[in-house]
């Protein structure tokens, strides 16, 4: 029953991340990261052949062996956070969720410039 909810879930975000692909703003990397983490355990035929993907594979690779992330990753995310914080701010959301989510986006944009270069 694991496998074949791990299996579901691996497909249901691997679903997202194409969608991602062609929706601005709607991430890619990040669902294949989770669809890569599921398939190990519920296929090692879908696993590999998200690491072996001629456009995303590299990337899965290296954050699977390393825990890493390319400068130009790291660029587009951090700025991705910071555009998404400054949406928030003129669209006058609450002041009290704005410093909660400055809180928040520092904290990952932190993690994010952390993570080593392969």
């Amino acid at each position: 029953m694991k496998k074949i909810v791990s299996l579901g879930m691996a497909y249901f975000f691997l679903g997202l991340g194409m969608i991602g692909v062609f929706i601005p703003l709607l991430p890619t990397v990040p669902f294949l990261l989770v669809s890569a983490w599921f398939a190990v355990r519920g296929s090692e035929d879908l696993h590999q052949w998200l690491l072996n993907h001629p456009r995303f594979g590299q990337m899965l690779r290296e954050w699977e062996e390393h825990g890493a992330m390319s400068r130009r990753s790291k660029i587009i995310a951090v700025s991705m956070i910071i555009l998404s914080w400054l949406i928030m701010f003129v669209l006058a959301v609450n002041p009290w969720v704005l410093g909660f989510l400055v809180l928040l986006f520092l904290s990952v944009s932190a993690y994010i410039i952390s993570r080593p270069e392969p």
